[in-house]
C-alpha cells in the first residue's frame, strides 16, 4: 500500500490542493450565481458565465501556485488556461441543462409543469459544476499546466 501511495503521491497531492482551491472557488461561485439567477433574475447562462468567468480567475493563480506549482509560466499559459475553462464550461453546462430535465421527467417531477424552469436551471447549475469540476482538473492538468520532460527532471 504504501509503495502505492508514493507511486502516486503526486497525483493524489495534486488532486487535494486542486479541492481546497476547488471548495473555495465553489462556494464563491455558487453565491455568485444563486444571487445573479434567483436575486437579479439573470438568464441561466449569464449568471453562470460571469460566475465561472470570476471564479476562473481566482482559479487561475491558485492552482498554477498551490496545486501544479508552475514557476516558468510561458506566453501561452492564460490562453490555454482560458481556452480549457471556455470548452469545459460549454460543454458541461450545456450538457447539464438536458440531463437535467431528462432526469427530473424519469422521475416524474416534470410531468404537468411540476417542476419549474427556475428548479430545473438551480439543479442543471448543480450538475453542470460536478462536470465541469471533473473536465477543468484534467484539462489543466494534461494541458494548461503540463509539465514539459525538461521540468520533470
Amino acid at each position: 500500500m504504501k509503495a502505492l501511495y508514493l507511486k502516486y503521491k503526486d497525483f493524489i497531492m495534486e488532486v487535494i490542493h486542486f479541492g481546497m482551491v476547488g471548495v473555495i472557488n465553489t462556494m464563491m461561485g455558487w453565491a455568485i450565481m444563486a444571487v445573479l439567477y434567483n436575486l437579479i433574475h439573470m438568464n441561466y447562462w449569464v449568471s453562470s458565465g460571469i460566475s465561472y468567468f470570476i471564479g476562473s480567475v481566482f482559479s487561475y493563480h491558485a492552482n498554477a501556485k498551490l496545486t501544479f506549482k508552475v514557476e516558468n509560466r510561458d506566453k501561452w499559459l492564460p490562453w490555454r488556461f482560458a481556452l480549457n475553462i471556455i470548452v469545459c464550461y460549454l460543454v458541461s453546462f450545456s450538457v447539464a441543462h438536458p440531463f437535467t430535465a431528462r432526469l427530473l421527467d424519469m422521475a416524474g417531477l416534470s410531468a404537468d409543469g411540476r417542476v419549474s424552469a427556475a428548479l430545473l436551471d438551480n439543479v442543471a447549475m448543480i450538475f453542470g459544476m460536478g462536470i465541469f469540476i471533473v473536465m477543468n482538473f484534467f484539462g489543466q492538468k494534461l494541458l494548461v499546466f503540463r509539465k514539459c520532460k525538461a521540468e520533470k527532471a
